[in-house]
């Protein structure tokens, strides 16, 4: 089973981003589970989203405590909450920022994972550009698709247009890919 936890604000599409995970899985013919967690607070406050993939049934319902992956479409949330708790080194960290690691601050932090598993996503910028709104989560599933190898982009795509469709999915599937080539670059 391959667990992922994702952080975000109110508003960023948190949510949204496990969700079309868990559909772009399913279109692959796995198994799939996406919820969140967070109370009555206003949009803004932090928020975590999880989702797991499995070739099996997933029969376990908690929340990830020990995470494959992280997706971080708030990167300020790395010095206001233990986004990084329970993540292996062998795990895979995707940041929303157009900032490096280094500007972050976080730069010796992620130098325990392997190479290959980190990396910092303009996927805001990339919202902007291809959306016209600063909604960075499908942007940064194209990234996740690229940095694991857990999920197709060709999945990713269809899971995005099946969640918005018509010009918003185009949109979106857009920024998706420029994340996935900004990953492989």
């Amino acid at each position: 089973m391959f667990q992922v936890r994702i952080h975000g604000r109110g508003g960023q599409g948190a949510v949204t981003a496990a969700e079309m995970l868990s559909v772009a899985a399913f279109k692959e013919g796995r198994h799939a589970q996406a919820f969140p967690s967070f109370g009555s607070e206003r949009m803004g406050a932090p928020v975590v989203s999880f989702c797991r993939i499995a070739d099996t049934e997933i029969r376990t319902r908690e929340p990830v405590s020990a995470p494959d992956a992280l997706i971080v479409l708030d990167p300020t949330l790395v010095h206001s909450v233990d986004v990084f708790q329970g993540l292996p080194e062998t795990g895979y960290v995707l940041i929303n920022s157009s900032r490096t690691f280094e500007e972050l601050h976080i730069a010796d932090f992620m130098k325990r994972f392997p190479f290959g598993h980190t990396h910092c996503v303009p996927a805001t910028e990339l919202a902007r550009q291809h959306v016209g709104r600063p909604v960075p989560n499908a942007a940064l599933l194209g990234g996740f698709a690229a940095i694991t190898g857990q999920i197709r982009i060709e999945s990713v795509l269809a899971a995005i247009r099946e969640t918005f469709p018509g010009a918003i999915g185009e949109a979106n599937a857009k920024a998706a890919v420029a994340a996935y080539e900004h990953c492989l670059a």
